[in-house]
């Protein structure tokens, strides 16, 4: 299914998963899509491999709960996150690091403080290789974080292969 990109969410410096110049991160961009799901788009390195040429476990743990807690984001402002109060995935096939990797997360539940949210992450054929549920406390950068979010550390960084629209799925 391909489906238009609505709006691309912000990197920051080092952030491990979002860090555009962190070396050893994920250096992963995050869109917003029309059909109302957040999708992270990364290519793994060498260093990002549990068994040899397999994303490790971990990573694929962080990159869903980063991907279900920034969906939030889709209905408020870039200011307002989710942080991370459960969080679990199953494992269901392994993901290969020889190229881009997708994750999809969509919002299942709101509340007041707090909403619920799901993600997978996807195959290059569209299947799901694992699935993530979280919940997560809505929260404001500026309670969280100790840096510049208005400024050179938290931006919106147009690259020259940002897509307009994403192929999602088989």
């Amino acid at each position: 299914m391909r489906l238009k990109v609505i709006k691309k969410q912000p990197n920051s410096k080092m952030c491990f998963v979002c860090g555009l110049e962190n070396r050893f991160g994920l250096k992963s961009r995050f869109y917003e899509l029309e059909d109302g799901r957040l999708m992270a788009v990364f290519t793994p390195l060498e260093e990002h491999q549990g068994y040899p040429g397999r994303l490790h476990g971990g990573i694929a743990a962080t990159i869903l709960d980063e991907t279900i807690g920034r969906a939030i984001m889709l209905t408020h402002s870039d200011n307002i996150w989710g942080i991370t109060i459960d969080f679990s995935m199953k494992l269901r096939k392994p993901v290969p690091i020889d190229g881009e990797i997708k994750v999809v997360a969509r919002i299942e539940k709101e509340g007041k403080r707090s909403f619920t949210g799901v993600g997978e992450i996807l195959l290059a054929d569209g299947g799901v290789a694992i699935n993530g549920r979280g919940k997560y406390l809505k929260m404001d950068i500026k309670k969280i974080a100790d840096f510049d979010h208005e400024g050179d550390e938290w931006r919106v960084v147009e690259l020259s292969d940002d897509p307009k629209f994403i192929e999602v799925g088989p």
